[in-house]
């Protein structure tokens, strides 16, 4: 059997598009010029970290995600 080649890791720049190879040094950015673009976009809050908008009676219909399991409210009535 004919050993594999290894195949080199092509991605694509996710600023740019362009081709990237795995081991290029500004990896996965084709180029510092895109990495700093990509930093300006979060730092300027184009790009957000997103979490979900927890209503408190939700929560409560969930059975207290919160860490409170409404011990206190139960001994309080």
């Amino acid at each position: 059997m004919p050993a594999k080649k290894k195949s080199a890791k092509l991605l694509r720049c996710p600023t740019c598009g362009m081709l990237v190879r795995f081991n290029d040094e500004d990896f996965p950015f084709c180029s510092d010029r895109c990495r700093k673009i990509d930093l300006g976009k979060w730092a300027s809050g184009v790009y957000k970290i997103s979490s979900p908008v927890l209503d408190p009676e939700v929560l409560e219909d969930l059975g207290g995600l919160t860490g409170d399991r409404g011990e206190d409210q139960n001994n309080n009535e």
